[in-house]
């Protein structure tokens, strides 16, 4: 095939395998090929799948290829899950494994985080395990999957699980180092994704995406004003996401000015305040960004 291409200036990749691919990828690195390196990258970005997105990872990452790297990572963070009870997912090299799992935006059960990582572990025997145990996230386990799961599988010591539980137990909650999923550049608080008001009167109006059509009787979200200040509009996102921008808009078809905040959380119980625009008075569109955080609520 590289000969072929030296010859003629072609290269036919639509009926080769992934491996034949990822080989001929290998020696247009090696030989200098840029163009041909950037065509077969931008080929497999578009055929991954489960069976051979950690092949293509693990020569991504080896090569230093930004877009396919990036691509791989994109779509194993969307089938987390799967890709760790996948045949590909014992053969990453000890690197591409830990890159992968450490990664906030890598959003599975630690529980099944954990078991894969044992699994890999048992694969590969000659690799240090303490290393890559490191990688999981303790205090994101319950009490009994810490004792029922991690305690019988001799990979962590009892200190590390003590220190798990004794963080869980002190930490507020949204202090915990969760994961989450990321999809960059797209409003996830759509029905699209899951996402549906939970607080607030008007609800099927919020989250509609209509920005045009509202007037007194219709077309948008409200939330009472009590003494506690505890009421508001409440969205619960389809699964736990990372947010670090919110774009609203206020009422504006009038004079009046608002203020308000808003505030984050996993679990509905211990909030962060991420916008304070509560002695603002404020109007129309607000563009809203704040440091990514996990959250499921806001």
């Amino acid at each position: 095939m590289l000969l072929k291409y030296i010859y003629t200036g072609r290269a036919t990749l639509r009926d080769e395998k992934e491996e034949v691919l990822l080989d001929f990828l290998s020696l247009a690195n090696k030989y200098g090929f840029p163009e041909l390196e950037d065509s077969t990258s931008e080929y497999l970005c578009t055929i991954l799948n489960i069976q051979n997105v950690c092949m293509t990872y693990d020569v991504a990452s080896l090569y230093l290829l930004p877009k396919l790297t990036c691509m791989c990572c994109m779509f194993m963070d969307r089938n987390a899950q799967e890709m760790l009870a996948s045949e590909g997912f014992l053969s990453l090299s000890k690197a591409a494994l830990l890159s992968i799992v450490v990664r906030d935006s890598f959003a599975a059960p630690e529980k099944d985080i954990f078991q894969a990582l044992v699994n890999w572990c048992k694969h590969n025997p000659k690799e240090n395990h303490a290393e890559i145990m490191q990688a999981v996230r303790l205090p994101l386990m319950s009490l009994m999957e810490l004792l029922n799961v991690v305690r019988p599988s001799g990979l962590l010591s009892p200190d590390a699980i003590l220190d798990a539980i004794k963080v869980r137990s002190e930490s507020r909650d949204m202090d915990l180092n969760y994961r989450g999923m990321l999809i960059p550049d797209e409003n996830i608080a759509t029905m699209k994704y899951g996402a549906q008001v939970v607080k607030g009167e008007l609800k099927s109006a919020l989250l509609d995406g209509d920005t045009q059509n509202y007037d007194l009787d219709h077309g948008f979200s409200r939330h009472p004003i009590d003494d506690d200040c505890r009421s508001g509009i409440e969205i619960k996102l389809g699964q736990p996401s990372i947010i670090n921008h919110i774009r609203i808009l206020l009422w504006d078809r009038d004079s009046r000015s608002y203020s308000y905040y808003i505030e984050v959380s996993m679990d509905e119980l211990d909030w962060i305040r991420v916008i304070d625009h509560s002695k603002y008075l404020c109007r129309s569109w607000q563009k809203l960004y704040f440091p990514a955080r996990v959250c499921r609520h806001e």
